[in-house]
């Protein structure tokens, strides 16, 4: 399976928006603001004539994302309006960058300005909390990675964001990648974890291409289990809500019986704790903040 975590970010979003999602919600966006009926305060003053150019402003500091997506909302809102970035997906501003330039019917661009606003603000948050995440840990072994909590529509580009602030993208939905968490095994007794364990993953990776196996322990006994069954069936191991001494102890376990797989770290991971939890020696931390409780960076539209 294509490997997204290797892709550039233009190629990246080419994938992530290959299914329409994009498309769908530029226009579920416009048609809960204009209704089929339009913006009722712009048509009564502005001549559709009216040729204009405004700035997009990012008010303060961050990690721009979302800027690839403008065209799709443009279009979706009629496509008289004409975007230039200044700047690219990615980049850390600082306060009061412009990040792009709009030309065209300044009707139209009136009409779009708080979706494009909303969407570009919404993915610079993401990715700057992102950001402030992979600096913490930087000089470890481990990565940050996202989580399936987003905002419902908006999956494809807030990881597309998360990329944006140099994270590592986990599983796109339940469709690519095996995660058996605690609700899947909560029904196996101990004493047949291993043999359901090995079932289950054959059965799901029979005739399948998917991204990887992972599978989450509470206990250090969980984890012994896991690490013992057969090379090659499970690729990660998801260490719920673990303290920093048992990480560190799950790292040891895992090098002296199976190194070739990977420990990830969850469970309230906050900017606090994130170094510390790096410092164990696992290999990645997902983190559910980094879209869940991001907020959205200040973007503003100027008029010229």
């Amino acid at each position: 399976m294509l490997d997204l975590n290797a892709l550039s970010l233009a190629e990246l979003f080419d994938t992530l928006t290959a299914d329409g999602s994009l498309r769908r919600l530029a226009t579920a966006a416009r048609d809960e603001d204009l209704a089929g009926v339009g913006d009722i305060t712009t048509s009564s003053l502005v001549s559709p004539q009216r040729m204009a150019t405004a700035s997009v402003t990012g008010r303060a500091a961050g990690v721009v994302a979302g800027l690839r997506a403008v065209p799709a909302v443009l279009e979706a809102f009629g496509g008289n309006v004409a975007c230039e970035c200044a700047v690219d997906d990615g980049d850390a501003v600082a306060a009061d960058t412009v990040l792009a330039t709009l030309s065209g019917a300044l009707s139209d661009m009136l009409a779009v300005e708080r979706t494009l606003l909303n969407l570009v603000g919404r993915l610079c948050g993401v990715a700057t909390v992102t950001r402030s995440f992979v600096d913490a840990i930087a000089g470890t072994r481990a990565v940050i990675c996202d989580t399936r909590k987003t905002t419902p529509g908006l999956r494809s580009l807030e990881k597309y964001a998360v990329r944006c602030g140099g994270a590592t993208l986990h599983r796109v939905g339940l469709h690519d990648a095996a995660l058996y968490k605690d609700n899947h095994l909560a029904h196996v007794p101990p004493d047949a974890l291993p043999d359901a364990l090995t079932k289950a993953i054959g059965a799901v990776r029979d005739g399948r291409d998917i991204r990887f196996v992972e599978v989450e322990v509470d206990t250090t006994d969980q984890l012994r289990d896991v690490l013992g069954l057969a090379e090659g069936l499970v690729d990660l191991v998801l260490l719920d809500n673990m303290s920093l001494g048992d990480l560190a102890d799950a790292v040891a376990l895992r090098d002296a019986t199976a190194p070739r797989i990977g420990l990830e770290a969850s469970g309230g991971v906050t900017g606090e704790t994130v170094t510390a939890i790096a410092a164990t020696g696992v290999d990645r931390i997902s983190v559910g903040a980094l879209t869940h409780g991001a907020c959205s960076l200040d973007v503003g539209l100027d008029i010229a």
